[in-house]
């Protein structure tokens, strides 16, 4: 009887990021530092897969955030973001009421998507993942999705597949359109940031890159070393 070898449907997200969930995010923020600095505006996009496999955008959300009590302000950080705190019309929200609700839509994509985990995309994701990070220790939030360390950093990425690392310059690279006067926008830049990181994958895809095959199925002997 012939041993049969289940093939790996890689149009399935799950199969394609070793069961984790990309979810794109950005934050802007009123200074550098993620433990002393307040946390203002946040935004997340999850992707999935189309029918024939490639990585496209999928639900979003888009909170403007209430700086916490004692928060660092710096009116560096807010001339450079153009974010006016004080305007009624952000319609900020608390960090307690913000990050939940982001949880919750990233929690939902997991489920659709069969992914145990989710993991952080951002362009310099360092800096993004350690805000949000900080902001779910101060609340205490419960049944974090994210992974605590891993995380797909676009512009290292971008970096690689097109020899830039700035968002605007990757984004022309890609041939992906860019406004200049919306960036910093954290709800822009994630969109033009998820369009970077599909357009990335994507292209691998094209180019024969993923999936690879087994190296027997390519009669190269596999290293026992």
């Amino acid at each position: 009887m012939e041993n049969t070898v289940e093939q790996t449907d890689y149009t399935l997200l799950k199969n394609r990021f070793r069961g984790y969930l990309p979810v794109v995010i950005d934050v802007e923020t009123a200074g550098l530092n993620a433990q002393t600095d307040a946390l203002l505006e946040l935004a997340a996009i999850t992707v999935k897969m189309d029918e024939n496999g490639y990585l496209v955008a999928d639900q979003k959300c888009h909170f403007h955030i209430k700086p916490f009590e004692g928060a660092n302000i710096n009116p560096e950080s807010l001339k450079f973001n153009g974010i006016d705190i004080d305007n009624p019309l952000r319609e900020a929200v608390s960090e307690n009421v913000a990050i939940p609700e982001m949880f919750k839509m990233v929690r939902r994509a997991m489920k659709d998507q069969g992914c145990q985990r989710a993991v952080i995309v951002a362009h310099n994701a360092g800096f993004d993942q350690a805000f949000m990070q900080a902001a779910i220790k101060r609340i205490n939030a419960k049944r974090d999705p994210f992974h605590p360390f891993a995380m797909f950093d676009t512009a290292s990425l971008a970096g690689l597949m097109y020899g830039q690392t700035v968002l605007v310059k990757a984004c022309q690279m890609a041939k992906i359109e860019f406004d200049g006067k919306q960036a910093h926008s954290a709800l822009y830049d994630t969109e033009k940031t998820t369009e970077l990181f599909c357009a990335m994958v994507n292209r691998l895809k094209d180019l024969g890159g993923f999936p690879l095959l087994p190296a027997e199925s390519n009669n190269i002997p596999e290293n026992d070393n």
